[in-house]
């Protein structure tokens, strides 16, 4: 290990062990020291290079990196330390509006979306300490259990007229964006991600490489919704995002908003409707045309479980209807 110099015995020992331990370390991951992960923030930053994604990201910077939790270190970590942080997090009010023009609004941050917040670093976490003995203070993951029966099913439904009226209420640029919305159940934020590689003329298949499961799905799309998306990739690059704005760039969250609320209004619809709406009102539409439900989670990005969660409903709706028409 070395010259220790002028250090007494004991500590050379101490020292040399952490040394040994060091250079087995080198040795074990092929020459190369791996990178120390010592606090939750560690964790976190040791997350996104395995697991990139936007929304941990932009979790994490918000609610981590510069908040208390992000320096406790890991092997110090307990329950009353995430209780406290799941508090100020509860305590934080939710941006209605990102807009950096104007004031900014905000709202009581609702419980689905602190379950929503808590899901990245409940998974940053897992992936480096173990899960502590079940009610004692080691127990961290019992902080961040979600809250039960936050995630309300969405109620409001548009029918075909409704959306339609809602594109012919919707300015030149959005439109192309807005009727995607109503031709495909995807989430808006996967489907402003498409860009025209990502569909393919000849065999009408889109592919869907950015959604919230993080794994790329292809769907066919029938002719005519290929008609249209070949319309959209018309003329441009292959990296081009297939519904862009009126500058060229991509939609988001903060983009897309605004041109939806002004059709809304000027269409007469419900204020409640969002981009979300119109997905909800397409996967609505493809369950009570009995497609089957694995079939509109594959189409949709989502599992089983949450389309027979949110939409099981109009399942047995629908059984019961098929039972009466038995009836002698």
């Amino acid at each position: 290990m070395g010259d220790y110099g002028t250090l007494s015995g004991h500590e050379i020992f101490k020292q040399a062990k952490l040394d040994a331990e060091i250079w087995a370390e080198t040795v074990e991951s092929g020459g190369e020291r791996p990178r120390t992960i010592a606090t939750v923030k560690d964790a976190c930053i040791a997350y996104l290079q395995e697991k990139p994604g936007s929304i941990a990201e932009g979790v994490f910077r918000r609610h981590v990196n510069h908040d208390p939790i992000g320096m406790v270190k890991l092997d110090k970590l307990r329950r009353h330390h995430l209780r406290a942080w799941r508090r100020r997090l509860e305590e934080t009010p939710a941006l209605v509006s990102r807009n950096k023009i104007g004031q900014k609004q905000t709202k009581k941050r609702a419980k689905a979306t602190v379950n929503r917040d808590m899901v990245p670093l409940r998974a940053a976490l897992g992936r480096v300490i173990k899960p502590g003995e079940p009610n004692t203070d080691a127990a961290w993951q019992e902080a961040l259990r979600p809250f039960k029966g936050a995630d309300r099913r969405r109620e409001l439904y548009l029918d075909r007229e409704e959306r339609k009226s809602l594109l012919d209420a919707s300015d030149s640029a959005a439109n192309p964006f807005i009727k995607a919305l109503c031709l495909l159940p995807l989430r808006p934020g996967a489907l402003a991600s498409l860009r025209v590689r990502d569909f393919d003329k000849r065999t009408r298949s889109l592919t869907i490489g950015s959604d919230k499961n993080g794994k790329p799905r292809q769907i066919t799309t029938p002719q005519s919704i290929s008609a249209f998306l070949a319309k959209q990739v018309d003329g441009k690059a292959s990296d081009a995002p297939i519904f862009a704005r009126s500058d060229g760039s991509a939609w988001n969250k903060d983009a897309w908003k605004y041109p939806i609320k002004e059709a809304v209004k000027a269409a007469g619809l419900p204020a409640a409707t969002t981009a979300y709406t119109l997905r909800h009102s397409v996967i609505t539409d493809l369950i009570r045309a009995r497609l089957p439900i694995l079939t509109v989670a594959q189409l949709s990005g989502t599992s089983v479980a949450m389309i027979e969660k949110h939409y099981g409903h109009l399942v047995r709706d629908d059984a019961e209807e098929a039972l009466a028409t038995l009836f002698i």
